[in-house]
């Protein structure tokens, strides 16, 4: 990226974004946005939170990738991407200091009973995961720019020689991760219900 080093960081130190663990290698963030994202943009200097219930995902990849917040900060990552994915029960906050007030928190919620949240083109930058997981035909160590289904972002600007896994399929359940930015090509989000209060309301 432009501004999110998805486009224009060189990469040195790949290997310290990528986690070493199979059952980490993969992750659910939310975005509420429906069609195509821009992929050049600044990440914010606030993580978000994020569980859910489960996770089944279509076309599974991960690699690592260097985010760029809006004063030059780096902030080095893990991209987990999924051609398509269902989500049941998924929780999302974010709090945010505001100058004379203090903490306040941003929670949203959907997908929950039989209707869960349905993602495709699913992007997710995140530098903490928890969760067990399960795939389909895994291959680690492939090459990133030799990934496919659904293939490495199109704004990112990793060195596609570097170390990635891909999947067939992939269902994670019990996700709790902390994330820096999602992109998704469309996200419905089922039963939504947002809430803002003071101090920290999060998810986990």
């Amino acid at each position: 990226m432009e501004s999110q080093a998805r486009g224009g960081t060189r990469w040195k130190r790949f290997a310290v974004v990528m986690v070493p663990s199979i059952a980490a290698t993969a992750a659910i963030g939310v975005a509420i946005s429906q069609g195509a994202l821009a992929a050049s943009f600044a990440v914010s200097g606030q993580q978000f939170k994020v569980t859910t219930d489960q996770l089944k995902g279509d076309g599974f990849v991960q690699y690592g990738a260097i985010d760029v917040q809006k004063d030059g900060t780096r902030v080095p990552v893990a991209v987990s991407g999924f051609s398509s994915a269902e989500i049941t029960n998924l929780c999302q906050s974010v709090v945010v200091p505001v100058p004379l007030f203090g903490d306040v928190s941003l929670k949203l919620s959907a997908g929950g009973g039989d209707k869960p949240v349905v993602a495709k083109n699913l992007y997710i930058d995140l530098d903490q995961l928890k969760a067990d997981a399960t795939f389909k035909n895994i291959n680690i160590g492939v090459a990133a720019g030799s990934t496919s289904n659904p293939g490495m972002h199109a704004g990112d600007m990793a060195d596609k020689g570097s170390f990635a896994q891909e999947a067939e399929k992939a269902v994670l359940t019990g996700v709790e991760q902390r994330a820096w930015a999602t992109t998704a090509g469309t996200f419905k989000l089922s039963g939504l219900k947002m809430s803002v209060a003071k101090g920290k309301n999060e998810c986990y």
